[in-house]
């Protein structure tokens, strides 16, 4: 029998995601034990040392919350509630993620239970948020523009409640919950979809539409793309498996991913494909290796076709074949848009998806202050962005000044490269950050936009991300250009990619410098911006000609 590693044996100790962490709750320490934290994960929050409050070797110990919200959906009072939350026991600001959800920080130990049960009462929970389950599951983020997209919305909403944890270990210990289950009570009813020792790691889905690749469905484990019959309702989904961000420098045996397209699903089937997808990873993900445990680890070193072919003998039927579908596009919904039912939504640019108030724009104010006013449905977006929907046409000038006497614009006043623009948190509060990512990136984007400008590429739809590790929270590896942090104040550049998710970028050069960034990616734009083809984007620039010969092309 292989050896497990050892969070596959915490998890499998836990007693169904209880002890430690039962325990060490209940006592004065500000900081958990390592294996209380791994467990803590399966509850959707993350124990985070801030490396710029340190004393000394005492580290500063907090929490961050991630909220478990299926295709970034949530209610006017929602979004008031957890305004007020970071205010009370946050550090008052909001991180929109990358995965259509929130983030709050600096919650301190003491108050964590305090923090998850007001998310609670407004009817937010984080279970499955983070550790080795099927994380926060996405879905486009627009509301009906014309019939298609609550359907795909709908699905979302009954995967994520279909997949989460049968455990009642959240309310016992965070809700104080009455339901209290002895160890042997728990064993017979145990986990009919993860087993004891739940996935060997995170678990990704996301739902889209044809044409519309706003949620990244490349980079998912699984990814459903939806297809409708003559009257507009969902009739099945092409299936997409095995993609993934994550990676190590170095480490040739840890890469970013792309799913492949596996086949057809009737709509009535998609919760019993999707299960035993997840059922094979469960049965054969590395246990041993966490570096190694991803699905799209078993997916290359199996091969799609036996996959497959595993996928089918445990349904007993075949999948149909993969349906032709319309090419890909990334649509941000940025600015007024018309729905289906007269009514109107607006899209945020949200710079680095942190909400909150500077000198130059009250975004966290201006944003509370429209959402009280006019209630409208708040979405979290792929892009770590915001929408206001269900907004009625008499409203629209109210909404337009009141956000703008708070600073707070969208449209045309942000360049296209500010926009396709995303960045990771990273220091100080992540711990697997090596370097700076959302600290620095504004000014990154700030000097780019200056190049951008003087090489006339103002027009061009030019992705650019950058993170403070190779774990790949912002999909940096599918970017035109993407900036991964390497050591301290270096980062390793990527090129290629697209905006619309399809095909990951190449590997440039290492360890350059932040501050020598903007100068290597320059030569390149200008090459781009003097012999592309019309239309032609950078990316598909350099997969059509390739990176600069003289260039020193990393090994």
């Amino acid at each position: 029998m292989r050896k497990k590693s050892k969070v596959e044996v915490i998890k499998e100790n836990s007693n169904y995601l209880r002890g430690p962490l039962a325990e060490e709750m209940e006592n004065d320490e500000p900081s958990i034990s390592k294996e209380a934290y791994q467990i803590l994960k399966f509850h959707g929050s993350y124990q985070q040392d801030d490396r710029d409050l340190r004393k000394g070797r005492d580290k500063h110990w907090m929490f961050m919350i991630r909220g478990r919200i299926p295709g970034g959906r949530i209610t006017a009072g929602q979004y008031l509630a957890i305004d007020d939350i970071v205010d009370q026991y946050g550090d008052g600001t909001i991180r929109a993620t990358t995965r259509q959800t929130f983030q709050l920080y600096g919650v301190i130990k003491k108050e964590l239970k305090a923090t998850l049960q007001d998310l609670n009462r407004a009817m937010i929970t984080t279970v499955g948020a983070c550790g080795d389950i099927v994380r926060n599951v996405m879905a486009t983020p627009v509301p009906d523009i014309d019939g298609r997209q609550s359907q795909a919305q709908a699905f979302a909403d009954r995967l994520s409640d279909e997949l989460l944890p049968a455990t009642n270990a959240y309310h016992e210990i965070f809700l104080d919950g009455e339901k209290v289950y002895s160890g042997e009570e728990e064993v017979k009813n145990g986990e009919p979809l993860y087993g004891k020792d739940y996935l060997p790691r995170k678990f990704k889905i996301a739902v889209a539409l044809q044409g519309d690749n706003s949620v990244d469905l490349y980079t998912q484990d699984i990814g459903l793309v939806a297809f409708f019959d003559e009257s507009n309702t969902i009739e099945g989904f092409n299936v997409v498996v095995g993609g993934g961000m994550g990676m190590h420098h170095k480490k040739e045996s840890t890469f970013p991913r792309l799913g492949d397209h596996i086949g057809y699903i009737p709509a009535e089937k998609v919760s019993e494909v999707v299960k035993e997808i997840i059922a094979i990873q469960r049965d054969n993900g590395d246990r041993k290796n966490r570096k190694q445990a991803r699905m799209k680890y078993l997916i290359h070193n199996w091969g799609i076709e036996k996959f497959k072919a595993e996928l089918e003998e445990r349904l007993g039927y075949s999948l149909e074949p993969f349906r032709d579908m319309p090419k890909f596009e990334l649509n941000l919904y940025l600015g007024w848009h018309q729905q289906s039912d007269g009514k109107w939504f607006l899209g945020l640019s949200i710079e680095n998806g942190r909400i909150k108030d500077d000198e130059d724009r009250q975004l966290k104010t201006g944003l509370r202050k429209t959402i009280e006013k006019f209630q409208p449905e708040v979405r979290f977006t792929p892009n770590h962005n915001l929408l206001l929907t269900n907004i009625a046409e008499k409203d629209k000038a109210g909404v337009d000044k009141l956000l703008r006497e708070h600073g707070i614009v969208w449209g045309e006043e942000y360049s296209n490269l500010l926009k396709l623009s995303m960045a990771c948190p990273a220091l100080p509060t992540c711990g697997l950050a090596i370097t700076e990512s959302e600290r620095v990136f504004p000014d990154v984007i700030r000097d780019l936009e200056s190049v951008i400008h003087d090489l006339g590429l103002e027009d061009e739809n030019l992705s650019v991300r950058m993170t403070g590790c190779p774990n790949g929270c912002a999909r940096p590896y599918v970017a035109d250009i993407g900036f991964v942090g390497q050591s301290l104040n270096k980062y390793s550049v990527f090129i290629g990619g697209d905006p619309s998710g399809t095909r990951l970028n190449s590997l440039y050069k290492e360890l350059v410098p932040l501050e020598d960034l903007i100068s290597e990616v320059t030569p390149l734009l200008r090459r781009y911006s003097e012999n592309r083809n019309e239309g032609e984007s950078f990316g598909d620039f350099y997969e059509r000609t390739g990176l600069l010969e003289e260039a020193e092309v990393a090994e």
